[in-house]
């Protein structure tokens, strides 16, 4: 094998194995503090393909409030339990809300906002249930 053939295998190797690696990781649960109605979680993402994963379990009938805080503009997709559907704005899905809840988890993933300057670096997301 010669040394160009060689270098783009090991290259696709790495991404193939990072890949799997992302789509692997496990869920951080939600938790509230004993008397809280929100949380605030955070992360730290690398650019546009990286993302962070967390789950939430709510009652039904509970008003969401899922939202990006900070400078950093975040995209934030929101998987609930059979039946439940996001309602897709225009912009970077930086907030969310759901009211009336289904009962279940909820999924949120967070990436960054692919309409906003890129950065790096951490970003914290607000969730409240009430």
């Amino acid at each position: 094998m010669n040394y160009k053939l060689k270098t783009a295998a090991i290259a696709l190797l790495v991404t193939v194995a990072t890949a799997i690696s992302v789509s692997a990781q496990k869920p951080t649960r939600i938790a509230f503090k004993k008397g809280a109605t929100s949380a605030v979680v955070t992360g730290k993402l690398s650019g546009y393909g990286s993302k962070r994963v967390f789950v939430i379990r709510v009652k039904a009938g509970q008003r969401m409030v899922v939202e990006g805080i900070g400078s950093r503009p975040v995209t934030i997709w929101i998987e609930g339990p059979p039946g439940y559907e996001q309602d897709l704005a225009a912009d970077c899905h930086g907030r969310t809300l759901i009211d009336p809840t289904l009962a279940g988890d909820f999924t949120l993933t967070v990436e960054e906002c692919q309409k906003a300057d890129p950065w790096r670096g951490t970003f914290r997301v607000r969730v409240s249930v009430r």
